[in-house]
């Protein structure tokens, strides 16, 4: 029994092959992630863990015992969002937050038994997803693609050190919606 691709995948391939074939590299890397993981979501979805859990459970199965804020950094999001996302991982009993006694200030994150044992079950639907993902491209392909987007990661990451113009940074959500109601006015840094 054949599935109808989703609207989403469609409307994706049909962007990329007749609306604008050539446009940019972004563009196309994001709509290639988007795709990944919305493959990933429909995954993990059978097991009751959300796309942003498994963001979080994908670090703390690498550095059990970061800090809210250090999970923040790795994770790239919000402070807020990681306090929202772990409120809920915690009362779904996949993680634990704690003080320590040396510092009363931070608060650390670590995996419960639980949030451990859901690595061996969620991983390998990760793995399915970049068989699924890479089925018929040649490995010389997959190859020249995975250097192509470190040596990408490696120069963006080198232009983000060089810059030193304090207005290159990303705002907070709270910021950027005070600069709307000020008129589209910022602060200088």
């Amino acid at each position: 029994m054949s599935r109808r691709k989703q609207p989403d995948t469609d409307a994706i391939l049909k962007h990329w092959r007749e609306a604008v074939p050539n446009d940019r590299l972004a563009h196309l890397v994001k709509d290639a992630t988007r795709s990944l993981l919305r493959a990933l979501q429909m995954r993990l979805t059978s097991h009751d863990v959300s796309l942003g859990h498994w963001t979080f459970l994908r670090i703390l199965w690498e550095k059990d015992g970061l800090t809210q804020r250090e999970l923040s950094e790795e994770a790239g999001v919000m402070e807020p969002t990681t306090f929202s996302a772990l409120n809920a991982m915690e009362k779904l009993g996949y993680i634990t937050r704690r003080q320590m006694p040396d510092n009363r200030k931070k608060v650390y994150v670590f995996l419960t038994p639980k949030g451990r044992q859901l690595k061996d079950n969620l991983v390998p639907l990760a793995e399915e997803v970049n068989r699924i993902a890479v089925n018929g491209v040649p490995a010389e392909h997959i190859a020249t693609t995975r250097q192509t987007l470190l040596s990408i990661i490696e120069n963006l990451a080198r232009d983000d050190a060089a810059s030193v113009d304090p207005q290159r940074r990303i705002p907070s959500t709270r910021e950027i919606a005070s600069r709307v109601a000020a008129g589209g006015k910022h602060k200088s840094g």
